[in-house]
């Protein structure tokens, strides 16, 4: 059309045009919305559940992504998130999910590990160095949603999965006393999920998988001796310091972990255009919006686990996390060769992170020294002569 003719359409054309856009818009709204339109008169509901109790903060994630759609679409869709054990137990909840016990869940992919070990891949391991945010990365431009799509394929799991929330890397965990050498694991009951079971099998712990609200009450009956879970918050509002006062950071087990939102395909694939749209714009800005919320609550809790709760924080030794690296090379071999899928994924991230990496290692400055510059002890001034 031309300016002209944008401007000064013909009267009777413009009322043939609205006539027509009417009946157009009334036939949309018929097809774009038949939940609602047809056996419908009020929103679309959903009940979901998350695989965290109650006081988690990740519960509390979940929850904030639940308000973000349900206010995005204006009262249209309304998610209701149960808290773990809810409905399903948290390792069933992607069975609940497919099966549309559930129309939709909060968790993440390395519970669902027993079923195809390849999911473990997106959080259970070293990442080839990415960080969650560099793995989010891959997921969304370096071929990750295919493959992810792929995997859940082959298990005949009939869901839509969206990863958002990039985690932190995690702790080592929680212990009776400092870890200071690799061979201080062998024996300790331990607690993990993912391919990180058979890093720490390697490193010779007894491994027991359990969910985050059983971790603790394991620990204080003596069923475990030390285990791991996520973060300063969710550590310490499930109750880690009342049954250990030696919490060690950093480790290569779970370095680059993030969230998953899954819907059930068939409810999901019911949904009008706009709101699938909403939705998935909505995982985004939850998973910006986690992690800002993240490093104000997690630095927080951090401080008063030290001066409120008495816990002894200690860094991981170099050989400890070597050692991790070293012991995943070969736990990576044995599932590539068993599972071809696994090293499709493998090779993929690979890829991405060999690049990636580089590029961040080269970019980002180190914030230690102004960091140090600026809160650490200055040295004393020399007295003159």
């Amino acid at each position: 059309m031309s300016k002209e003719q944008a401007i000064k359409p013909q009267t009777a054309s413009r009322r043939k045009f609205l006539t027509g856009a009417a009946a157009a818009t009334a036939g949309a709204a018929a097809l774009g919305f038949p939940m609602i339109a047809k056996g419908q008169t009020g929103p679309i509901t959903m009940r979901w559940q998350s695989t965290w109790p109650t006081k988690d903060i990740f519960h509390e994630f979940a929850l904030d992504f639940a308000k973000k759609v349900n206010d995005m679409t204006g009262g249209d869709l309304k998610i209701e998130v149960l808290p773990a054990g809810a409905v399903v137990p948290a390792f069933g909840l992607l069975d609940a999910v497919s099966k549309g016990t559930l129309d939709g869940g909060h968790g993440v992919l390395v519970y669902h590990y027993g079923k195809q070990n390849a999911l473990a891949l997106w959080g259970s391991s070293p990442a080839f160095g990415m960080d969650a945010n560099m793995l989010l990365a891959w997921h969304k431009y370096g071929g990750g949603k295919d493959l992810l799509a792929k995997v859940y394929s082959s298990i005949g799991a009939n869901v839509v999965s969206f990863p958002y929330g990039p985690m932190w890397t995690q702790p080592l965990g929680w212990f009776k006393k400092p870890i200071t050498k690799p061979d201080d694991f062998k024996g300790l009951k331990f607690r993990t999920v993912g391919i990180s079971i058979d890093l720490f099998q390697g490193l010779g712990a007894a491994v027991n998988a359990l969910p985050g609200g059983e971790i603790v009450p394991a620990m204080d009956r003596g069923l475990l001796d030390a285990a791991e879970f996520n973060n300063a918050s969710s550590d310490r509002l499930l109750g880690f310091p009342d049954v250990s006062k030696v919490y060690m950071l950093q480790s290569y087990h779970q370095s680059g972990e993030q969230f998953e939102i899954t819907f059930n395909k068939t409810k999901f694939d019911g949904l009008p255009a706009r709101m699938k749209t909403i939705i998935e714009n909505a995982v985004e800005a939850a998973s910006q919006d986690l992690m800002w919320k993240s490093i104000d609550r997690y630095s927080k809790d951090y401080i008063e686990l030290q001066t409120k709760q008495n816990v002894k924080v200690y860094i991981t030794p170099a050989s400890v996390l070597q050692k991790q690296l070293d012991i995943f090379d070969g736990v990576m071999a044995k599932y590539s060769e068993k599972n071809p899928l696994f090293k499709e994924v493998l090779e993929s991230q690979k890829v991405f992170a060999a690049r990636t990496v580089k590029w961040g290692l080269d970019t980002i400055v180190n914030p230690r020294m102004a960091y140090n510059h600026y809160f650490g002890k200055k040295p004393a001034a020399k007295k003159k002569a």
